[in-house]
């Protein structure tokens, strides 16, 4: 071989493995979407917890989705104003709140919560089981849903209506999950008729992208593998605390509960993040059960994963609005 071809062919090679070329084949390669994480916490009770949250999504920049019962926002002197459906007025399967003074801050933390970029959803009213209601009977949810919370200043003669709540009431409440996750085949028409945009009250066997229905997208919680045998369980709190102690209250000393739903969130993320990154959903309430942990292993989990670049931790009221307006964001919303 010539020294010239020898020497065109060590430039070939230089070329081949400098910066310039690999990143000319890179960009031939399409990017992964952002790795999306949907939050939520149902019933929206007590106020510290309201408060631990925000702190959490502070931390780690995380938006939440609340869905709210709305008979946290009846105090004892108010809450016969709530009638669920075949029920008698002022009855509740999760009480009231407890005082006028307990509306009015969590009204406040509603409030900032908004502001802060976070969703309020609905979790309709006394978190009856609505599975054999008629259209009838949860439109009369609905409505009595969204009349407390825009009149909840005025029902428990409170001071200090920020400019703008009624708004907000009307027409920013576009998301319901139904207590119980028990839903019915009238639920959807009812959801369309009063304006809804999605609903999260389903169930798949794992990760999924939501589907849509005549205008309604439709969310499902995800079973996902947990424990020394990896036997799937729904991905929401009371469920992992049914698995570990029955449903019966155990302290978590040592740990193990903690430990086990961390190991099982991270499995779960990491198996979509390395793969097709379908959105991943978990679901909370505001119960610190066994001990608080599994508040505890969600902020851990969420300061590692929504910390992360291409990690999208957002409300549901985000990614359907990315899904009808796509925002570039990583390339799109993924599922």
């Amino acid at each position: 071989m010539s020294a010239l071809m020898r020497r065109a062919l060590s430039a070939l090679a230089c070329l081949a493995l400098s910066p310039v070329a690999g990143a000319a084949q890179a960009e031939n390669i399409p990017a992964k979407p952002h790795q999306v994480v949907i939050i939520s916490f149902d019933n929206s009770n007590p106020i510290e917890l309201w408060q631990r949250s925000r702190t959490l999504a502070a931390t780690t920049g995380a938006r939440f989705t609340y869905f709210l019962s709305c008979v946290f926002l009846l105090s004892p002197e108010t809450r016969g104003i709530y009638q669920a459906p075949g029920q008698k007025a002022g009855r509740s399967n999760v009480g009231f709140s407890p005082s006028k003074e307990d509306v009015k801050a969590r009204l406040q933390q509603i409030w900032l919560a908004r502001a802060e970029g976070h969703e309020i959803a609905s979790h309709a009213c006394g978190h009856f089981d609505g599975g054999k209601w008629s259209a009838a009977d949860w439109q009369r949810e609905l409505t009595s849903a969204s009349t407390i919370l825009r009149d909840a200043w005025r029902i428990n003669k409170l001071t200090g209506e920020p400019q703008g709540w009624r708004h907000f009431a009307r027409h920013e409440i576009l998301g319901f999950r139904a207590p119980y996750l028990s839903a019915g085949k009238h639920l959807d028409p009812a959801l369309a008729a009063a304006g809804y945009r999605y609903d999260a009250s389903g169930v798949s066997r794992g990760p999924a992208a939501p589907d849509e229905k005549k205008g309604l997208m439709r969310f499902a919680l995800p079973q996902i593998p947990e424990g020394p045998a990896g036997r799937k369980v729904l991905a929401m709190d009371y469920n992992l605390f049914v698995r570990h102690s029955g449903g019966f209250e155990r302290s978590d000393n040592d740990g193990a509960f903690e430990e086990r739903a961390l190991a099982a969130f991270h499995a779960a993320f990491d198996r979509q993040y390395s793969s097709d990154r379908t959105p991943l959903q978990f679901g909370f309430h505001f119960t610190l059960m066994n001990d608080g942990a599994y508040w505890r292993a969600l902020e851990r989990f969420a300061r590692d994963v929504c910390t992360r670049a291409d990690v999208d931790c957002i409300s549901y009221a985000d990614y359907v609005a990315r899904r009808e307006k796509p925002a570039l964001v990583g390339g799109d919303v993924g599922g």
